[in-house]
């Protein structure tokens, strides 16, 4: 646990304030139990909201009703120069995910009229820049990371597994963690996954290979894991438990560095790979976005952006100057431009084919809140700025 999340939790823990922000907070994530918000998302905002309410604390703010705009403003200037143990700043999206919370707090205070208005109503967060993955795998690159487990061990057999399925169907770490044994349909090639992101089930297919070891997995391997009777968790460690997200990060991450192809990440990266490789091969984006849960097709356009190979075709097929040069030299530079647009057209490239080389949009996350969950601790007391 991060010391960030230890002071959190102590500064919720047994309020001696019934009117205190500690309080408020309890009852406001008790609101988010009953309305059946997911696990991840209440814990996540507890840590969150702890640190806020240990950072208000030492500054002698005790109640809701004292906190004001330029308060949360100055919270937020705490949070941007604040440096982590290693000296970096927390990115713009750490930042922006620690104030989520927050502002979501105070609108619920003022929607259950704790509050006559809401502070945060008006808070700006930080704009999030947009980025390209850091690395997306080719195909030689992805069966170099395959080949990494040692399948004549136990271990090293459950783990190419792993590998195949997250490459096979593009399916988020805590989807993963999830499986169960009577998810997969091997007659269909279908794997269920189960309250997904949003607690929305889904069915995806899963490739041949993939099968083929998870087959060998669950017959040489799965029995001897398996400690609790009528346990159906699919992938199971050493101990014969689930797995963690920090343990399956590290898990992939290590046969990622070790196949050493100068590329670095883990189960997300995968993940992307799959995406992007199936949109160079001509995937429609619709199935693409079926695969990997995204309500919002806006989600799945950084999957199709990531290609320079594709962007380069469409360039060479659709660019003016490209079309211009190559007419001028067939008509030996008497062509006239409009007549050469009439008489030889230059088939446009298909929906398909631009929206795999645009330029890509910032890494979604939640899938990757994990991402941001990573991130060192924020302390609540010494060094942080105010």
């Amino acid at each position: 646990m991060s010391r960030a999340s230890s002071v959190g939790q102590a500064a919720l823990r047994a309020p001696h304030d019934p009117q205190g922000l500690a309080a408020y907070v309890l009852r406001y994530l008790e609101w988010l139990q009953v309305h059946n918000y997911a696990a991840p998302t209440v814990q996540n905002r507890q840590s969150y909201l702890g640190t806020f309410v240990a950072w208000c604390t030492e500054r002698g703010l005790i109640t809701p009703r004292e906190i004001t705009k330029p308060i949360l403003e100055r919270y937020q200037r705490s949070l941007y120069t604040h440096r982590k143990a290693n000296g970096e700043p927390l990115t713009f999206r750490a930042q922006h995910a620690r104030l989520i919370p927050v502002r979501a707090f105070f609108k619920w205070l003022s929607r259950q009229n704790y509050l006559l208005y809401n502070p945060a109503s008006e808070l700006e967060l930080p704009r999030l820049e947009h980025r390209l993955p850091k690395h997306v795998l080719t195909k030689a690159e992805v069966e170099q990371v395959l080949a990494q487990p040692d399948i004549t061990e136990s271990m090293g057999l459950r783990d190419r597994a792993i590998l195949e399925v997250f490459y096979s169907t593009g399916m988020r770490r805590s989807e993963l963690m999830g499986l169960g044994l009577f998810d997969l349909d091997r007659e269909r090639g279908t794997v269920m996954i189960r309250q997904g992101k949003g607690k929305k089930d889904r069915m995806i297919p899963i490739g041949e290979r993939a099968i083929a070891w998870i087959d060998r997995y669950q017959t040489q391997v799965r029995p001897e894991l398996v400690v609790a009777r009528g346990n159906t968790t699919l992938f199971l460690t050493q101990a014969g438990e689930a797995f963690t997200p920090d343990r399956l990060t590290q898990l992939v991450r290590g046969y990622v560095n070790a196949a050493d192809i100068g590329k670095t990440g883990s189960c997300h990266l995968l993940r992307h790979t799959m995406a992007t490789l199936m949109l160079e091969n001509g995937a429609d984006i619709r199935y693409i976005q079926a695969m990997l849960g995204h309500a919002e097709l806006s989600t799945t356009q950084i999957y199709t952006q990531v290609s320079i190979r594709k962007l380069k075709e469409i360039h060479s097929a659709t660019h003016p100057a490209k079309v211009r040069s190559a007419r001028v030299k067939a008509d030996g530079g008497n062509a006239n431009e409009s007549t050469a647009a009439v008489e030889s057209p230059t088939p446009a490239p298909t929906i398909n084919d631009i929206l795999a080389a645009l330029a890509a949009e910032a890494d979604d996350e939640h899938e990757d809140a994990n991402d941001v969950g990573a991130e060192s601790g924020l302390d609540a007391g010494a060094g942080i700025s105010t």
